[in-house]
């Protein structure tokens, strides 16, 4: 009888062996289903990007530079645009949405947000859609900060600028106005600086300066003197713009429209002035810092004189004389890129 007792002990044994590393193998496959339905639980309920406001914001000013963000469906500029990815990828917008370098944004000093924008890189005639929903940049020399998947698809990733023309498309910005609200007067006030990807402080004391009309200021007399050229005859042609776009759909998709183009060259714009004689003293004032030039120009119905210096073939020098001349009080002075 002993002996069939150990016989069938080892079995019992073998048995509840067997029985317990089932349940333990049962337990562990049920742990991981259970954490595999957490994960996809999380994923499921991650909350969406957060819907920003509709917002133009108040005056503000960066260094001795005054900024007016301000409704214009008028609006289109040239200059030098730049990138932002990675440093501020996940951050809030201006508006309050979330950037992501991945998608086709942009950040505009004055622009209403959200506002969507024809972008055209002057340099390889690709031209593109873009949602500005953010405030910047706030380097002197340029006037737009693109995605960076918005740089990517214009062409300039590598070199980090491109000359561009900013044109607002404005009935798609009409639409996003009312999107977000502003038809409703949900418009939302804020201050310019909160929430920016360029670390202006959240709460500035702002204190908006009167815009001063240098159109019409006398000028002292320029040292050196030199003789004054005949005024030039207006151009006509100035006041259209040289690039012709396709029409675009609202949504900003990543297509790109492909353009003819010429050479696009760099100017500072010292000054528009409605008198010729100002404008020629400021040129003759500017003329050591390098070639200048009177643009005569028609505003609407006004005969106006911009003074300009260049053409300038290299960025940097350029940057260089706009900080130059904002440091000496010319704070209006912006570059620009013309033919």
């Amino acid at each position: 009888m002993r002996r069939k007792r150990n016989k069938v002990m080892p079995l019992v044994l073998k048995f509840g062996a067997m029985v317990t590393a089932l349940a333990l193998l049962g337990a562990c496959s049920e742990t991981q289903l259970v954490i595999h339905a957490a994960k996809k639980i999380a994923r499921d309920t991650t909350a969406p990007a957060p819907r920003g406001i509709y917002k133009i914001g108040k005056p503000y000013k960066i260094g001795s530079v005054w900024y007016y963000p301000s409704v214009d469906y008028r609006y289109q500029e040239t200059g030098i645009a730049s990138w932002y990815g990675p440093k501020f990828h996940g951050k809030t917008t201006a508006n309050g949405e979330r950037f992501d370098q991945n998608n086709i944004s942009a950040a505009h000093r004055t622009l209403p947000l959200p506002s969507m924008v024809r972008v055209t890189n002057l340099e390889n005639g690709r031209a593109l859609r873009v949602l500005v929903n953010d405030r910047g940049p706030f380097a002197h020399g340029r006037i737009i900060d693109l995605s960076r998947r918005a740089a990517q698809l214009l062409g300039f990733i590598a070199n980090g600028t491109a000359k561009v023309r900013v044109e607002i498309i404005a009935d798609e910005s009409r639409r996003l106005a009312l999107s977000y609200g502003r038809g409703a007067g949900q418009v939302q006030i804020a201050r310019a600086g909160k929430g920016t990807h360029h670390g202006l402080p959240g709460n500035p004391t702002i204190r908006p300066a009167p815009r001063v009309a240098v159109t019409r200021a006398p000028l002292p007399a320029a040292g050196g003197g030199g003789s004054s050229p005949a005024a030039p005859r207006p151009a006509a042609a100035a006041a259209k713009s040289p690039v012709r776009t396709a029409s675009a759909k609202p949504q900003t998709d990543g297509r790109i429209i492909q353009q003819a183009i010429g050479a696009a060259r760099m100017y500072i714009q010292a000054g528009t002035f409605a008198q010729y004689t100002n404008a020629n003293r400021l040129r003759a004032r500017l003329s050591v810092l390098g070639p200048t030039n009177i643009l005569a120009i028609i505003n609407r119905t006004q005969q106006m004189f911009r003074v300009r210096i260049g053409p300038i073939d290299d960025l940097k020098r350029a940057d260089g004389i706009l900080e130059q001349m904002i440091g000496a009080g010319f704070t209006d002075a912006r570059l620009i890129v013309d033919r």
